[in-house]
């Protein structure tokens, strides 16, 4: 999968799957510029990418510093939503509404800031990948807000891949990956979830973060696909 000669925003690159998409598309040629909440973040990425790699703070709830963020980047080809907060599980019985509905802030309002202004500045023959997950379609016990969220991201990429054409717009539904979205819980809480996940895949492990790092390079590189969720779960829906 070649993007030699193209530029590719990572919002969310800094870390874990949009760090790993950075590292994935400039081994194909592109040009990267990394967004994250936190400048030290940014600087960290950074540090370890390649020395043509770009990339500034960012607040994608705030349109107004969205919009400028993408007049300051100029014409690309291919965004990568990524960005997200760390997710803990939360049980309907007693459920804190404010909580769940700060899950979505980010992951589904920030998309959604973003896209517009993006869009407008997306070369001819360029893409929009959000991120979305296997839970839209497997939730387990705990997850109907982080399921929920799946369901709106995953809606929300088809709905845009009609309104925003040309531009191609899709979405990564990822299961469990080794990564810090997990990092809300302790060390030894996340080893045990990922080995049980991994006992019940057809794949025998969890994802990585380069596992989904090519689906991305996948909707960028093949033309003639939008509007479509590429799952990265391990065989989770055949379980």
């Amino acid at each position: 999968m070649s993007l030699t000669g193209t530029r590719v925003v990572i919002i969310g690159g800094t870390s874990g799957i949009g760090l790993a998409t950075a590292h994935a598309a400039i081994d194909a040629g592109a040009q990267v510029v990394v967004a994250s909440s936190r400048q030290a973040s940014v600087d960290a990425a950074l540090d370890e990418l390649s020395p043509e790699a770009t990339g500034r703070a960012l607040d994608v709830l705030d349109a107004d510093a969205v919009r400028a963020f993408f007049d300051g980047v100029g014409p690309f080809d291919h965004l990568a939503y990524t960005a997200g907060e760390p997710l803990r599980l939360l049980p309907v019985d007693g459920m804190d509404v404010d909580r769940a509905r700060a899950f979505f802030q980010v992951r589904y309002f920030g998309a959604l800031t973003v896209v517009g202004p993006a869009a407008k500045h997306i070369r001819p023959g360029g893409s929009i990948t959000l991120t979305s997950g296997s839970a839209r379609t497997r939730p387990g016990a705990g997850w109907s807000v982080a399921s929920s969220l799946c369901g709106a991201t995953t809606s929300l990429a088809g709905a845009l891949a009609v309104e925003l054409a040309p531009v191609r717009v899709n979405v990564v539904e990822p299961g469990i990956v080794r990564s810090p979205l997990w990092s809300a819980m302790s060390a030894d809480e996340q080893q045990a979830m990922y080995d049980e996940q991994a006992a019940l895949l057809p794949v025998g492990r969890v994802g990585e973060v380069d596992d989904v790092a090519a689906a991305f390079l996948y909707s960028m590189t093949q033309s003639f696909m939008t509007g479509s969720a590429i799952p990265v779960d391990g065989g989770a829906l055949l379980v």
